[in-house]
């Protein structure tokens, strides 16, 4: 099977090569999301027993919960080549006429993060995926022709993390979609055991829930935690890890019992120490931790949210009542959740 890995530049080569170890590469390995698991079973059952190519599949969700897993699986369940490639990399429609025209019959092509390419190319994508045609304009003006190039049948498995921002017509056009969800800790268990084991990590049942429990109902980040406190074991004590080593670790590395880490806390310490609860714009938030928007946006805010700790509201981002009892502080009067100054009857955010 010829593979293109995908290439993230914030992550260095050596942890990339590392994940790619651990993934699983048949379905049924692939632990955890079971509604998502059963169902594309089926589609691709269904597309072996017609002796055809599955239809397309959109997969959409967080970062880090298994969509480049999923569509290496699918091409391993087909038993098909896996070219892998993204949206920021398709800016021209000659781009993707290029990937396109040199696929394979019954080839699965990787589009990670499809929502970010661009629209012209996201025009040509729906003849191809529709007629398994793309047409290439020769010259320009009035005189311009279309040439139709014909591509063999493919699978498209399209990934996003933000399926809002796809133009309906692209996402009518998958035959299957899906939504994966955070996982749920006894699903990380397991993940993380099996993962030990292909690391050769002596860990014992209740080690591998405790990193299970710190990591943000993501697999990636089981994994990554799993890795540190190999490393943590392997330098301060004889390789093998129990409950106490592991809590020392991941103490270590900023991780606390919620999986709050560095960044999460710095968000919440900024809008409680310094903006008063808030509410504080995203961008007046990400320089007083010094991170991008973007990272504040996407990395610290999905998690701090799903667990009660912040809120958005139309002003800004505010801390709730569980954020400064967990950063054992109390709200001052007057703060989103504290205690209200006398005589103030105004509208209260958490009431």
């Amino acid at each position: 099977m010829m593979e293109h890995s995908p290439v993230d530049p914030l992550v260095a080569p050596e942890e990339q090569a590392a994940e790619a170890a651990l993934r699983p590469s048949r379905l049924d390995e692939f632990e955890g999301q079971p509604r998502v698991r059963d169902q594309l079973s089926l589609v691709l059952a269904a597309a072996r027993h017609r002796d055809s190519t599955p239809d397309h599949v959109l997969l959409s969700g967080p970062p880090g919960l298994g969509k480049t897993t999923l569509a290496m699986i699918i091409a391993a369940e087909v038993g098909a080549p896996l070219h892998i490639t993204s949206g920021p990399a398709i800016q021209h429609p000659g781009d993707l006429a290029a990937i396109l025209s040199g696929l394979v019959e019954g080839e699965v092509l990787f589009l990670d993060e499809i929502h970010r390419m661009s629209r012209p190319a996201e025009e040509m994508l729906y003849l191809a995926m529709e007629d398994f045609r793309v047409d290439v304009i020769v010259g320009k003006g009035p005189g311009a022709t279309a040439i139709p190039i014909s591509i063999p049948p493919f699978t498209l498995v399209g990934a996003t993390t933000r399926a809002g921002l796809l133009p309906s017509p692209l996402r009518d056009r998958f035959g299957f979609t899906a939504q994966l969800d955070f996982y749920e800790v006894e699903d990380l268990t397991g993940i993380v055991t099996r993962s030990a084991a292909k690391l050769d990590v002596e860990l014992d049942a209740d080690s591998a829930r405790l990193i299970a429990s710190r990591s943000r109902g993501t697999p990636r980040i089981a994994n990554r935690l799993l890795r540190r406190v190999r490393d943590y074991a392997q330098v301060n004590a004889d390789g093998r890890v129990d409950v106490a080593l592991a809590k020392a670790a991941l103490e270590l590395y900023e991780v606390d019992e919620l999986g709050l880490d560095r960044l999460d806390r710095a968000v919440l310490e900024a809008i409680c120490a310094k903006f008063a609860g808030g509410p504080v714009g995203l961008s007046t938030l990400a320089i007083s931790v010094g991170e991008e928007t973007e990272t504040v946006e996407e990395v610290a805010e999905p998690f701090l949210v799903r667990q009660g700790f912040l809120m958005r509201t139309p002003r800004g981002r505010v801390a709730t009542p569980a954020a400064w009892a967990h950063l054992g502080l109390s709200a001052p009067p007057g703060a989103p959740g504290g205690p209200r100054p006398s005589g103030d009857e105004g509208p209260d955010l958490f009431s």
